[in-house]
């Protein structure tokens, strides 16, 4: 018999005891009782250690599964601290991204300015040099003229003027 049977048993003795009249008591079998609560003194330990242990185990399950509770949290919040970071590492890596292009498009575009500057400078002085050789072509046009106009006048001084001759008639 276990704990709580014997229990019930002295519950049973206690409803089975003669009433006193006139009171709230009851007469009991002192050894019949006895009896039930020795072999309860005898069984408690037993089921006490049972408790115990049972006890005892319920709070070493409920500690293992707290603190894999805890390890996962602490897993679970690193791997969001993690992915925080990867996020922000990313938003600073597109941001500086897109500066590194903004510097780049501005350097680009005085590259280009200069480049354009350059050739504007480079065929106005092109411009010049053609314009002062036209110059001088011209001038030197003009003195060949000359020369050759002398030449022409010259030559004909000096060539007496032959009459056209007439051609035999056949």
């Amino acid at each position: 018999m276990d704990a709580l049977e014997l229990l019930e048993e002295l519950e049973d003795i206690i409803d089975k005891g003669a009433s006193v009249p006139f009171s709230g008591r009851c007469i009991l079998e002192r050894d019949e009782l006895l009896d039930v609560l020795q072999e309860l003194k005898l069984k408690l330990p037993e089921d006490l250690k049972q408790a115990k242990w049972i006890k005892e185990e319920r709070q070493r399950i409920l500690q293992e599964a707290q603190a894999e509770a805890d390890e996962i949290i602490k897993t679970v919040e690193k791997k969001a601290v993690s992915m925080v970071d990867e996020n922000e590492i990313t938003k600073q890596a597109i941001a500086q991204g897109k500066q590194i292009v903004e510097r780049a498009m501005a350097e680009k575009a005085q590259i280009v300015d200069s480049a354009y500057n350059y050739a504007d400078a480079l065929l106005e002085t092109v411009e010049k040099v053609l314009l002062g050789n036209m110059k001088e072509m011209e001038q030197c046009v003009a003195i060949v003229r000359n020369n050759r106009s002398s030449l022409h006048e010259g030559y004909q001084q000096e060539m007496p003027e032959v009459a056209p001759q007439e051609e035999d008639a056949e």
